[in-house]
């Protein structure tokens, strides 16, 4: 079991920080475009080195905080954990991964106060954004869990918790992609849902 876990914690903190240091990659080219339509006060801090600031803040955080819940969990009860966290975490990185690629040149930071789109900025439906339209803060949200799970620490705790604030965000996105498209945004909604594929939510009805 503690192997298991050991190498589990292993291979998940090495694609996490792998996926981590892409998205911030993308983030920082992504700055360097001409912007477009901005909404919100806080648009105006979406610039390289607030964002790199942040960045480093907040790894920073989570290693003073990488401390272990003080939690006693029986040996089915870790393996259980240790299962619902694989199935979890790593389709979750994945599911990020691949809405980062399907956003392409798309791709743009944006926070709860302010959202940036670029010059000519394209509405992407296509890939994982035809299923639901915030894959990647899905994604987000889903490996918060998946990693609670897996490390019990203070700092995935936080993490998971504050991820949830990214449904804030998306509202501000939606408000900003919806003055900005107009009625193709309004069409996009109607054919994928915000956060739960039809499928899954058409399940969960019955």
């Amino acid at each position: 079991m503690d192997t298991l876990e050991l190498w589990l914690g292993r291979i998940g903190g090495l694609a996490g920080l792998a996926t981590l240091a892409l998205a911030v990659w993308h983030m920082l080219r992504s700055v360097g475009r001409p912007a477009g339509r901005q909404v919100g006060a806080g648009a105006r801090f979406l610039r390289a080195p607030i964002l790199a600031l942040a960045t480093l803040l907040f790894v920073a955080a989570m290693g003073w905080l990488w401390r272990p819940l003080p939690l006693a969990l029986p040996a089915a009860v870790r393996l259980a954990t240790l299962a619902l966290d694989a199935l979890l975490y790593f389709p979750a990185l994945g599911l990020y991964l691949w809405g980062l690629r399907t956003l392409g040149a798309m791709f743009a930071p944006s926070t709860g106060f302010g959202v940036r789109l670029h010059l000519g900025h394209r509405l992407i439906t296509a890939g994982p954004y035809a299923l639901v339209r915030h894959p990647m803060y899905l994604a987000v949200i889903t490996a918060g869990i998946g990693g609670l799970l897996l490390y019990r620490t203070w700092a995935m705790l936080l993490f998971a918790v504050a991820m949830f604030g990214l449904t804030v965000r998306a509202r501000r996105e939606e408000e900003t992609l919806a003055a900005e498209f107009g009625p193709a945004w309004e069409a996009y909604c109607q054919r994928a849902p915000a956060w739960l594929p039809h499928r899954i939510r058409r399940g969960r009805a019955h």
